[in-house]
């Protein structure tokens, strides 16, 4: 699993990345009320919205780690929206992305160094 500076998490398997937002960012958000998924076929850039996650505090942005194509949605997170308060980094994932360029990913933090930043 790789982290953003935007607080996004990936996990890629081959050339498909599963994207979430970390429990740092579901903890600074309060309790999720609604997602906005991305379109399935959207092409995303790195760093560019993706989704929007309405909270009982605010409204967020969820940027795309990587470039690529959204290939599907968490469908669960329409009637659901507070999975991504229970399991940000498993049950509560937002999308998964066909990766473009796998070597953006060498940008992103490890666990252990998104952790360390946190402190």
């Amino acid at each position: 699993m790789k982290f953003s500076e935007s607080h996004e998490w990936i996990e890629v398997n081959g050339n498909l990345g599963t994207v979430g937002i970390s429990q740092h960012a579901q903890g600074e958000l309060g309790e999720i009320v609604y997602v906005e998924l991305p379109e399935v076929g959207k092409t995303v850039k790195a760093g560019k919205e993706a989704a929007v996650l309405e909270s009982t505090k605010a409204a967020a942005d969820v940027y795309s780690p990587v470039s690529g194509v959204i290939e599907s949605v968490n469908e669960n997170l329409a009637s659901e929206p507070n999975l991504v308060n229970r399991s940000p980094e498993e049950e509560g994932w937002i999308f998964t992305i066909r990766l473009s360029n796998a070597a953006e990913l060498e940008a992103m933090m490890t666990q252990d160094a998104y952790l360390a930043k946190l402190s």
